[in-house]
């Protein structure tokens, strides 16, 4: 072997491998900051804005004949997905309780539902509506206790 090539090789191993270690210590810092940024819990701001664009994106699913509910779902689950990701699961007016996946789901189904009656009350469904309506007067009435 000629020892031009021999340099080759191994300029091509030392640039694999100095790229190999950048890239890891580019991931490592990376992974540090991912751990020192403390999650603040959603105000009340974020949640309108969260519960505003899942009504959106559910009245025009519904709107281009997505089927309701998996519209709906999608919709809760971006809703859950958002404030576990950004917020740790933890909403201002709780303290420091976090909320599950679920408990985020069924809580953003609700809202979105309700707000997508304000946007768009012709594409929600006679029974998702009055199913809403009922979970709200029990809501409502629970609170007043």
């Amino acid at each position: 072997m000629s020892i031009n090539y021999l340099k080759r090789i191994s300029k091509l191993l030392g640039i694999g491998l100095f790229i190999s270690f950048s890239l890891f210590e580019i991931n490592t810092v990376n992974n540090q900051i991912k751990a020192e940024k403390k999650l603040v819990a959603a105000s009340e701001k974020d949640l309108f804005l969260y519960r505003q664009m899942g009504a959106s994106y559910l009245c025009i699913a519904s709107k281009a004949d997505v089927d309701f509910n998996k519209g709906l779902g999608i919709a809760s689950a971006t809703f859950a997905n958002v404030i576990t990701g950004k917020h740790g699961g933890a909403i201002k007016e709780l303290g420091n309780e976090k909320l599950d996946q679920k408990k985020l789901y069924n809580a953003g189904t609700f809202q979105i539902v309700g707000s997508a009656l304000d946007i768009c009350p012709e594409s929600i469904p006679k029974n998702i509506k009055n199913d809403y309506e009922k979970r709200l007067k029990q809501l409502v009435k629970g609170s007043k206790k």
